[in-house]
């Protein structure tokens, strides 16, 4: 599962509070890795971290309270910093498999000669995975227009890719924004971090 760290529109006190959470996270829950961060003001801090685990950490998803004398502004009086986990969408991306291809042959229309409407060079095919399905009858061998194919659907696998990475990429944009303070579901304190239960 993929899970994303957020301080929000938060200052740096709550950007630290996401890469100590992070550190938390990997320290307690083995097999937790870091997919990415945006780094935030100071060194060592983050605007954002995405995580992937088999742990189930359900019971963090919301507003996390952390409660901390500010170590960059010593005489400020707030103690009270939020953050917020949840869970990321993921787009399984499809990796191109050329084997998943049915192929039909069909009459061709357009160059050929003597060839058109009697010999079929044409090519429909399908990608079974997604039921994306071209036509190709533009060449004169079905072996090209085979090829052709092949190249036309995989193009449109790899944009169906980049448009399912992108929308993702969003939705974790959007869910950084949407921080909602107050409500804690879990509190840390102190500058150790320590989890209050």
């Amino acid at each position: 599962m993929i899970y994303q760290i957020s301080s929000g529109q938060g200052p740096a006190e709550c950007e630290l509070a996401v890469a100590k959470f992070a550190d938390y996270i990997v320290r307690n829950y083995e097999g937790t890795k870091i997919l990415s961060t945006s780094k935030g003001y100071y060194s060592g801090t983050f605007r954002s971290v995405q995580i992937e685990t088999d742990a189930d950490l359900s019971r963090f998803i919301g507003s996390i309270l952390w409660i901390c004398k500010s170590p960059y502004r010593p005489s400020h009086g707030r103690k009270n910093w939020f953050l917020g986990f949840s869970a990321c969408t993921q787009t399984e991306l499809s990796e191109f498999d050329e084997k998943q291809i049915r192929f039909e042959s069909i009459k061709s229309r357009g160059k050929g000669g003597q060839n058109i409407n009697k010999v079929e060079t044409g090519i429909r095919a399908t990608y079974i995975p997604t039921g994306e399905t071209v036509v190709c009858m533009e060449e004169r061998t079905q072996l090209l227009n085979k090829h052709r194919a092949v190249e036309m659907l995989r193009t449109r696998l790899d944009r169906y890719n980049a448009e399912s990475a992108e929308k993702d990429k969003d939705y974790a944009w959007r869910r950084h924004t949407q921080l909602k303070r107050g409500e804690p579901v879990a509190t840390f304190e102190g500058i150790r971090f320590a989890l209050i239960d």
